[in-house]
């Protein structure tokens, strides 16, 4: 199965991941974002110097990672950038093969990121939509031209 058909987000890891992370999950989720932003530019610069044994650290990382917080398709993608990358080393040949997914794995983090910040946000799932009026109301312009 590529990639492509992995779902974004399997969101029974995610809960389980939340419940066992328990008061810490919101800044181990911090963590990871810092961490996946670096490994994806360590991906991408390293496939910009053509080196794929540069490539194969940050997409282990990621990897794992992703796997954790049940982002499954972000962590296939990382994990065929990681088994392309070492049969690359193992046969002496550059990344080129790679470009496809390097270049999609940006959007795909960003992506997964919006679906898993608005999951973890308490605020956000409460939020009534029409909250003091109706729902269908056109908001108040205080004055300003529309």
């Amino acid at each position: 199965m590529s990639y492509q058909d992995t779902e974004l987000v399997n969101w029974s890891e995610f809960s389980r991941t939340r419940g066992e992370l328990g008061a810490a999950f919101l800044r181990i989720l911090g963590y990871f974002r810092e961490d996946g932003a670096k490994s994806i530019s360590a991906v991408e610069d390293a496939f910009r110097a053509r080196s794929a044994a540069d490539v194969i650290r940050p997409a282990h990382t990621l990897k794992g990672e992703s796997a954790q917080f049940g982002a499954y398709r972000l962590s296939a993608m990382a994990e065929e950038i990681e088994m392309v990358a070492r049969r690359c080393v193992e046969m002496h040949e550059g990344p080129d093969e790679l470009i496809e997914v390097v270049v999609a794995l940006r959007p795909c983090f960003t992506e997964t990121m919006a679906l898993l910040d608005r999951d973890a946000n308490p605020l956000v799932a409460r939020r009534p939509t029409g909250f003091g009026r109706r729902v269908d109301a056109p908001a108040p312009t205080f004055g300003r031209a529309v």
